[in-house]
């Protein structure tokens, strides 16, 4: 089914907009046509506030501002540790939900799941071939990761930002939205790049990181951690999806210090600064701004303030979810849609490629 048809069968896209925009939103601006933004997304399921602000919020600004932009339920690098079937398929399309609710919007960026565009593992295996193994070893997160598993990491797990670069060049991306951890990743797709082209000729565009404003959200519980998923506390995490009841039990609980005031100095004060940051980062407020409105504030009372901001901001998000998430079928007809334009992107680059390397 064409995506119009969907987009006009399913009808919850004006209100998405609304939600951005506003009724009477002003004209889009101009776009620039001159580059090509790609970025990813595991399927976790629904997404948490440090991946909202993270990541899923800037994907929304951009795809207002450049013509070409792509968007990928990353479903191949989720099975670089163990995954049950049945669960991850769900959580695709939980994912698409949450993505949609929040903004991500078809008709203007390109929506779709990995592991149906075939190209991906076929560029990634050739860019293996580019790669030295003391390379890999030595980025943080294989180091990191392989520390918790005691040394015994996958090969997947050690390849997968070989895979992150192919998800990149394939489509001949130009710019990446990427957090703080990403950047030494980043930093080999762009070698990557420059060793293909050194090889076979200039061919991939050289792709630019796009830092995204908003510094990583830390753990409630423990402020030198990013906030995740996997963290075995459970109040340290704030979903998209929590309930109102949940996000206060989860601020009350967050760690800060034994001084009642309110300020923001990240080296000294870890757990406030963070409050702080996601306060002045739901509220669109600077954060000297947000500082300056919370004096008088101690910071039990405090903690109550960001998560009555946090509980508005997600509200409308969290309820388009729930509507969404009813519909598998249109789910699945957003993805097939997506794959199928991502895929007609993705065959004529790989097509040359194999050229160039003497397959074809």
């Amino acid at each position: 089914m064409a995506l119009h048809a969907i987009r006009k069968a399913r009808g919850c896209w004006p209100f998405i907009r609304a939600l951005h925009r506003g009724p009477e939103a002003a004209p889009a601006p101009q776009k620039d046509a001159g580059t090509r933004v790609f970025s990813g997304i595991q399927p976790t399921g629904i997404p948490h506030l440090g991946n909202y602000l993270g990541a899923i919020e800037s994907w929304v600004r951009l795809q207002e501002e450049h013509r070409s932009v792509l968007y990928s339920i990353v479903d191949l690098h989720s099975i670089t540790v163990p995954q049950d079937p049945a669960v991850l398929r769900q959580s695709v399309l939980d994912m698409t939900a949450a993505l949609l609710a929040c903004g991500i919007d078809p008709q203007k960026s390109i929506l779709f799941q990995q592991s149906q565009v075939s190209e991906h593992t076929q560029l990634s295996w050739i860019l293996t071939c580019l790669v030295r193994l003391p390379r890999l070893q030595h980025l943080h997160q294989w180091k990191a990761k392989t520390a918790k598993q005691k040394q015994d990491g996958t090969m997947g797990l050690l390849m997968y930002p070989v895979l992150q670069a192919a998800d990149v060049l394939l489509y001949k991306s130009t710019h990446v939205p990427v957090g703080e951890d990403q950047v030494q990743h980043m930093e080999l797709v762009q070698d990557l790049a420059r060793g293909f082209n050194k090889k076979y000729g200039h061919f991939f565009p050289v792709p630019t990181s796009l830092l995204t404003s908003t510094k990583k959200v830390k753990s409630l519980r423990d402020p030198s951690a990013k906030m995740s998923k996997s963290d075995s506390d459970k109040l340290a995490t704030v979903k998209i999806t929590d309930s109102p009841e949940e996000i206060v039990e989860k601020f009350r609980k967050a760690v800060t210090d034994c001084t009642s005031e309110v300020t923001y100095d990240p080296a000294r004060r870890a757990g406030v600064s963070n409050l702080v940051s996601v306060h002045a980062a739901v509220t669109g407020l600077a954060v000297q701004e947000v500082v300056k409105r919370s004096a008088g504030l101690d910071t039990a009372r405090y903690k109550l303030a960001v998560a009555d901001a946090v509980i508005a901001k997600f509200a409308p998000i969290k309820s388009e979810i729930e509507k969404l998430k009813m519909d598998r079928d249109y789910l699945e007809k957003v993805l097939q849609a997506g794959s199928a334009k991502a895929q007609e992107l993705a065959y004529p680059v790989c097509q040359e490629v194999k050229k160039l390397v003497g397959f074809l």
